[in-house]
């Protein structure tokens, strides 16, 4: 595992489908002191609240038999666009120039999804994604799972 100082400055971005944590490092490059920017959260409806209807059917041409359409996952679309939505303000933050550089702490599907919406300048920002899933973590416990990693033990 690379070995990775989280300066000061830094922002830890922990994040997974339905709440983020923006987190700036207050301390120094020895000693990580992680204070909250900013909490997000989407409410996590269940989709049978999401669709209003039930399937569609299709008509097949060639035979009058009817066919139920599958529906579009709700639950998935918001999660997407939750996690477009965190990464888009990445992209605010860099634009105000108050950020040296990010670490994004997630789940591996998480990571799949807001690399997808990264601009080139979060990316050259970004210095360190972690997979792992801390959102439901209180802010010291985190501090202290990334001083493991930062020493090269698994968190």
């Amino acid at each position: 595992m690379p070995h990775l100082r989280i300066r000061t400055g830094d922002w830890v971005i922990v994040v997974d489908g339905r709440k983020a944590l923006l987190l700036e490092n207050e301390g120094d490059d020895e000693i990580l002191n992680l204070k909250t920017r900013e909490v997000r959260e989407h409410a996590d409806a269940p989709n049978r609240l999401l669709n209003s209807d039930k399937p569609g059917r299709v008509h097949e041409s060639a035979t009058s038999s009817r066919s139920s359409v599958e529906q579009t996952d709700r639950h998935e679309d918001e999660e997407r666009a939750f996690i477009a939505g965190v990464a888009a303000r990445l992209e605010e933050a860099i634009a105000a120039g108050g950020v040296k550089g990010f670490i994004i702490v997630a789940p591996a599907h998480v990571l799949g999804l807001i690399r997808k919406g990264y601009s080139a300048s979060v990316k050259a920002a970004i210095r360190a994604e972690i997979e792992r899933d801390l959102t439901h973590l209180p802010v010291y416990e985190i501090e202290q799972r990334l001083l493991k990693w930062e020493e090269g033990r698994t968190t």
